[in-house]
Order: C-alpha cells, then sequence, then structure tokens
C-alpha cells in the first residue's frame, strides 16, 4: 500500500519540518529536565501545555489538512499540531526525530455506552455539556457492564506501517508502537451510567451496589490490561509520553532491570488513576468507594501517577498507600499553601493553573504573569511541573495560549 502522490508530498513536507526541529540540541537538554524532575529533583519547574482548543487554534491555515485520503490525515494531524505548538506556544515540550505507526487493536468495549443529551455553546467544539439516563439502579443492571475481548489485526498494523514507511521513512524513522499506557478513571465511565447526582447519593443510601459495580468494572479493566500484556500490544512510556493528566514521562527508573522488548509488561510503565467526580468526598469515602479499587490497577505498574481535577491537598495521607506513587496531581482548586505543606518534596507537585482566564472578555496577561508568580512562590519548596490543561476556550484568539506559554516561560525560569 502506498499513499496518493499529493499525500505522500503533504506528509514528506511536514515530516522535514519536524526533523529539523527534532535536530535542535535543546531537546536533549530538556529530556534531562523531564528526566531529573521524575526523579525528584528540584529542577525548574516544567511546563506542559495540553488539552487545546484546537478547533480555535488555526492561523493562517497553519491547520487545515491538506492530505486526502483517510490514513495519511490520521498521521497529518499530530505531525501539523506538533509543528504549530513548537512555533507558538512550546512550554518545555520535546520533540522527537521519530514517527510513530500505532498497532491496529480492536476492542469490544465494556458493552455499555452513555445515553445521553448533550448541549453545545459551540457547534465546532467537542467540549459539551450531559446529561445522563439512568442505566445502572439495580444489582441485575451490573450484567450490562461486559469483559472487554482484545485483538491484534496484524495484517492492517503491517499495511499501515508499510505506507508510512514508504511515505517518511527516508526522513524519520517510522516506529510502529503499541499502547504507551492507559488512562484509567473508572469513575469516570461508572457516573456515564448511573449519573452523577444519583451515584452521589447511592455512596450512602445502596453502598453494596455501588462496591459491586466498582468490583466488576475494574476486574473488567484488568482483564483488558492482561489481554494487552499477554498479545504483546504493549510499548513504553519513559519517554515523550504524556503521564496521567501531567507531563511527560521520562525516567530512568523504567522499564524494570529484567524488561524484556519483545514482551513489555505494566510494571514496566507508568500507570495512573484518578476519581474526578470524588472532588467533594471525605478521604475515608474516597478510600473505600475508590482508591481501594483503583489500588488494584496502580499495585501492576512501576510508576503512578493519581488525579486530575478533583482537589486532593487533603489527601496525601491517603494517597501514600499507592503503592510506587511518584506524581500528584493538584487541581486549580486546591489551597496551594495546604498542599505544599502536606506534600513536601515527596512527590512531583503537578500543579494545574486554572485555564478560565482564557475565557474571560479581555486577556490579562499581568493577571496571567501574577498568578504563576504567586503559585510558585507557594510551592518554592516542591518539586513543580506547570500543566496547563482543560482549556475550553481562548475565545478565539489563540494570541492568548502563545502568550500566556511566554510568560510562563520567562517566570519558570526565575525559580530554577
Amino acid at each position: 500500500m502506498s499513499f496518493p502522490a499529493h499525500d505522500r508530498d503533504v506528509l514528506r513536507s511536514l515530516a522535514n519540518a519536524v526533523a529539523e526541529i527534532a535536530a535542535l540540541p535543546v531537546h536533549s537538554e530538556r529530556m534531562d529536565l523531564w528526566r531529573r524532575l521524575n526523579g525528584l529533583e528540584r529542577v525548574k519547574p516544567l511546563i506542559w501545555i495540553n488539552e487545546i482548543p484546537w478547533h480555535e487554534m488555526n492561523v493562517h491555515d497553519e491547520l487545515t489538512l491538506r492530505c486526502q485520503s483517510e490514513l495519511a490525515r490520521f498521521h497529518e494531524l499530530p505531525l501539523r499540531r506538533t509543528i504549530y505548538q513548537w512555533r507558538h506556544m512550546p512550554g518545555d515540550m520535546i520533540v522527537e526525530p521519530v514517527v510513530y505507526s500505532p498497532l491496529v487493536v480492536h476492542d469490544t468495549g465494556f458493552g455499555i455506552a452513555e445515553d445521553v443529551d448533550i448541549v453545545k455553546t459551540d457547534e465546532t467544539s467537542d467540549i459539551v455539556s450531559r446529561h445522563f439516563h439512568l442505566q445502572i439502579q439495580s444489582e441485575a443492571d451490573l450484567a450490562k457492564i461486559q469483559m472487554p475481548v482484545v485483538t491484534h489485526d496484524s495484517e492492517a498494523t503491517e499495511r499501515d506501517y508499510d505506507a508510512l514507511s514508504r511515505a517518511v521513512g527516508d526522513i524519520l524513522p517510522v516506529v510502529k508502537r503499541g499502547a504507551p499506557g492507559f488512562w484509567f478513571a473508572p469513575w469516570d465511565e461508572l457516573i456515564r451510567w448511573w449519573g452523577v447526582e444519583q451515584a452521589m447519593i447511592d455512596l450512602v443510601m445502596k453502598p453494596e451496589l455501588v462496591h459491586q459495580a466498582m468490583d466488576r468494572l475494574v476486574s473488567a479493566y484488568l482483564r483488558r490490561l492482561d489481554q494487552y500484556e499477554q498479545q504483546g500490544l504493549l510499548s513504553l512510556n519513559n519517554n515523550n509520553v504524556r503521564i496521567g493528566s501531567g507531563g511527560i514521562g521520562y525516567t530512568d527508573q523504567l522499564p524494570q532491570p529484567d524488561y524484556d522488548p519483545l514482551r513489555v509488561r505494566p510494571i514496566d510503565l507508568w500507570g495512573c488513576a484518578t476519581a474526578q467526580i470524588f472532588s467533594g468526598v471525605s478521604p475515608a469515602m474516597h478510600e473505600e468507594f475508590a482508591l481501594q479499587y483503583e489500588r488494584r490497577w496502580l499495585e501492576r505498574f512501576g510508576l503512578n501517577y493519581y488525579g486530575c481535577c478533583e482537589p486532593l491537598d487533603l489527601k496525601i495521607t491517603m494517597l501514600r498507600s499507592v503503592p510506587r506513587l511518584r506524581k500528584i496531581s493538584m487541581s486549580p482548586w486546591v489551597q496551594l499553601e495546604r498542599a505544599a505543606a502536606n506534600m513536601g518534596r515527596e512527590f512531583v507537585f503537578s500543579w494545574k493553573p486554572n485555564p478560565a482566564i482564557f475565557a474571560e472578555d479581555a486577556w490579562q496577561p499581568e493577571r496571567a504573569r501574577q498568578e504563576l508568580r504567586e503559585g510558585l512562590d507557594k510551592t518554592r519548596g516542591c518539586v513543580v511541573e506547570v500543566i496547563m490543561k482543560d482549556i475550553s476556550t481562548v475565545r478565539y484568539e489563540p494570541q492568548r495560549l502563545w502568550a500566556w506559554a511566554d510568560i510562563a516561560a520567562q517566570i519558570t525560569e526565575e525559580y530554577a
């Protein structure tokens, strides 16, 4: 299989641009900084920008797709986004001299999909409001949660790899890649079938039903993980891969000393977990209804990241029970002084400044500067990464995010 000539030319042009960026010496320097930070050394607070409203970011057609075939467009999109982010808002991103061709994996899923009403404020955005229709209300409903079946389409994998190699393999190495870790958030799934309000009520009213549901769902996740491991479908994530809701995963502590490159195991990888819906739940209930089940997953991995949007500044003691925990998310809703005091340098402080600053009527760069400086003052004794994420909108002014990236780069240097 080969791409059409036009698509091949587009991909080659983009690959050449990525190769030029990846050849810059700054990437080796940043790899070392990320390794040191993930090893709990106090280095410059490192910046990672993610979850970008790409539908609002296209300037001068930099993000407009030119390829025609579906597979070529699949590879064109991340190449364009990488080049765009490097040009305008790099933070401490790293550009690798490689193009990945993912393994083609089929997954039957959990057998139950959300039944939901959706409301949009912007037809071009995938950020929507949801009202979930309840599908789990009794013990009988738990049978709707099925065990996934995972299969690898090796023929399709080879076909896609061959097409990409023919197109750009002489410019950048093309590497097959399986799953470089997983986003593990069983409560994110469960509330889609249970409803947010009803799930919170049933923590008190139907606790045994909640326990049975979590046990079944986590068992389904583990069944999926076992199949990925047994079929050789995992890939390392101690490299330029985002870990959990935080920064990238460079570390010398993974994979394990007995690592076999032909059979990557979860213990060779970073893992993660989160229970975002538990923002207002006590540490005791968080442990009972989430963490005791999440540990079954996290114990399989070599290093772990915990959390996302839920405030965890009062739950550090609880989280110390997570095996090989290395990084904890600190969302915009934590009290930074308290979080820093409770965490110290025991874990990486994965700080998430509030992205709401981009959504206001007028962009206020001086306030952005002040908020960053105040946050870094309060966490000065910690090992800090600065993660700007959950950016729902920049009000169709991408320059706001570009300016924030410049400000963050300047200020974090002051805290090196």
